[in-house]
C-alpha cells in the first residue's frame, strides 16, 4: 500500500462521531494509524459503523468520560445532532486539542454553529485540494491540513470498473432549504430529473434505483415509486459500492457519492434546478441537467 502521512498527535487519541460522512472519513484515516492509543464514543449512524469496522476497540459509555482518558479529540462535523459540537465545546473547556473532519464542500462556518454560538477545533483536516482551499478562504487564521482520502480509494477499490447493468442510480440527500417554494428541495430535484429524464435518452429497460440518504427516514420517498412511468423505479439497498457497480448513471444533487462515480468514471448528473442554488461540488465531469434542458 502506498504511504501517506498522518500529522503527529498526541495519544490517546478520542474520537467522536454521529452522522455517516465524516465518520467514514475518520474510520479510513484511522486505518492509517497504528501508533495510537484510540477511544470511541459514537452515536447514531457512526455507532454502527464504529462497530463494523472496529469490533475489539475502545468504546467509553459516554462523551465525559472519553474526555477524562483523551489527549486529542477528532470529530466529524455533520449535522445530524449536537454530539460532536458539544464535544469540541467541551474540549475547549478542558484544553484538549480539537481537530474536526469536514467531508464535503458546503456550509462550513454552520457546521461549527449551534443557535448563535460558534465554537471552532484547533484544526481541520480536510481531503482534497478543492476543499483545502474553501477552508482557507473562510478560516484564514485556522490550522488548516491536507489529508489523503483514504476513504475515496477504500470505495473506489470496491466499485466495478464497468457498470454491470443498465442501471441509473439516483443518490438522494436532505437539501435543508424549501428554495422559497414550499416543498423540501430534495423533491423539487427529484421531481426535475423525472420531468427531463426523456432528455438523457436511456435504453427502454434502465432501471431506477432511488438511495435514500443515510439520515432519511423511512419511507420518505415511498410516494415518489408510482408517481412516474416509463421505468422501474425501485429503492436502492445495500452497499453504495455494489450500487455504483451497477450503474451506468449516476445522478445527485451535491452528495459526496457523486464525487465516487465521477472518480469510476460513471456518468454523473447534477440535478438541482435553475431556481436552486449552483451545485457546491467543484469537480470537473459532472453535467448539469440545467444546463441542456429548459426550466
Amino acid at each position: 500500500m502506498e504511504s501517506f502521512e498522518i500529522p503527529k498527535l498526541s495519544s490517546p487519541i478520542g474520537v467522536v462521531g454521529h452522522d455517516t460522512g465524516g465518520t467514514n472519513q475518520i474510520l479510513a484515516i484511522l486505518r492509517h494509524i497504528n501508533d495510537y492509543s484510540v477511544l470511541a464514543y459514537m452515536e447514531g449512524p457512526a455507532k454502527i459503523l464504529w462497530d463494523t469496522a472496529f469490533p475489539c476497540n475502545s468504546v467509553v459509555n459516554n462523551l465525559s468520560e472519553l474526555l477524562a482518558k483523551t489527549s486529542t479529540l477528532i470529530t466529524g462535523t455533520g449535522w445530524g445532532s449536537n454530539l460532536e459540537h458539544v464535544a469540541r465545546i467541551d474540549a475547549k473547556k478542558k484544553g484538549i486539542y480539537s481537530i474536526a473532519v469536514l467531508d464535503h464542500w458546503t456550509n462550513y462556518e454552520e457546521r461549527f454553529i449551534r443557535g448563535s454560538e460558534m465554537v471552532l477545533p484547533d484544526e481541520l483536516w480536510v481531503v482534497d485540494e478543492y476543499a483545502l482551499q474553501l477552508a482557507r478562504n473562510i478560516f484564514p487564521s485556522l490550522k488548516i491540513t491536507l489529508i489523503h482520502d483514504f476513504y475515496a480509494d477504500q470505495q473506489v477499490k470496491m466499485i466495478a470498473p464497468k457498470a454491470t447493468a443498465n442501471e441509473l442510480l439516483y443518490l438522494l440527500e436532505p437539501m435543508r432549504s424549501d428554495w422559497g417554494r414550499g416543498e423540501l428541495g430534495e423533491f423539487q430535484a427529484l421531481r426535475y430529473f423525472f420531468k427531463n429524464l426523456h432528455q438523457l435518452s436511456l435504453p427502454a429497460d434502465t432501471v431506477i434505483r432511488l438511495r435514500p440518504h443515510p439520515s432519511d427516514p423511512p419511507g420518505k420517498y415511498d410516494r415518489f415509486l408510482g408517481e412516474f412511468t416509463g421505468f422501474l423505479i425501485l429503492l436502492d439497498t445495500g452497499n453504495l459500492s455494489d450500487s455504483l457497480s451497477r450503474a451506468r448513471w449516476v445522478v445527485g444533487c451535491q452528495t459526496y457519492a457523486m464525487t465516487l462515480a465521477l472518480k469510476s468514471n460513471r456518468t454523473v448528473y447534477c440535478s438541482l434546478p435553475p431556481w436552486a442554488p449552483p451545485c457546491k461540488l467543484p469537480h470537473d465531469g459532472l453535467i448539469h441537467i440545467k444546463g441542456f434542458v429548459s426550466a
